[in-house]
């Protein structure tokens, strides 16, 4: 799905974020980005939504080169991948509900299938009860639930979480990870950036290891070993 061949970042300060690096991510796969800060992780992943743009090598999303997508262009490619922050990054005029219905209103789509689908995806993330609540009535948690609610009602081949639990106590973290387990189980690709040791422990999933911008370990079925 996802191609990185021989990846490098120089910023204009000549700072190294990304030195050569290369992997590949499968479609369906679940794949950890682990580092210290500054290893390079939050690079990958807007190299991932052409945020970023390599100093070398290419990267490819199936046979596409992502950085030679015409700007006009990109709105469509970025519709494909569902994104998730620390921050949650909700609405706060609107209900949770209105925030799931935001993103698909914004991809055009009609409101029969907008009434249909955000109760539906929001009782996969366990919030069917508190759809008409604001963000400021939410624990954070639960904001979050409403922002992985958003970032998959379009139905994205890959889910995108840069630190998604960062801002969450052991027990929402716990029920997040859950979740985003569930959303692979489903056929969606997960590609996660975290620090958090537990949740690479607890996944037991493929993590890929990054140091100043290297790759230092790629493991099938790894754990955190920094």
């Amino acid at each position: 799905m996802f191609t990185f061949e021989k990846v490098s970042k120089i910023y204009k300060d000549s700072s190294v974020a990304l030195a050569d690096v290369s992997f590949e991510v499968k479609f369906k796969e679940f794949v950890s980005f682990v580092g210290h800060s500054g290893a390079g992780k939050t690079t990958i992943l807007k190299m991932i939504l052409a945020e970023e743009y390599p100093s070398g090598g290419i990267v490819l999303f199936e046979d596409i080169n992502v950085h030679k997508i015409r700007r006009s262009l990109i709105p469509e490619y970025r519709r494909r991948i569902g994104t998730i922050f620390q921050d949650f990054r909700l609405l706060p005029g609107k209900t949770a509900y209105e925030n799931v219905a935001f993103a698909m209103e914004v991809a055009g789509k009609p409101d029969d299938i907008i009434e249909s689908d955000v109760p539906e995806v929001l009782e996969l993330v366990g919030l069917a009860g508190k759809m008409w609540n604001f963000p400021n009535q939410l624990s954070g948690g639960e904001q979050q639930r409403v922002a992985i609610a958003r970032a998959i009602i379009n139905q994205p081949d890959v889910l995108v979480a840069d630190e998604p639990t960062g801002n969450l106590d052991p027990v929402n973290t716990y029920d997040i990870v859950q979740i985003l387990k569930k959303i692979n189980d489903l056929g969606t690709t997960v590609i996660l950036a975290t620090h958090n040791k537990g949740v690479i422990d607890f996944l037991g999933k493929r993590v890929i290891t990054l140091e100043k911008g290297r790759v230092l370990r790629d493991d099938s079925t790894g754990k955190y070993s920094l």
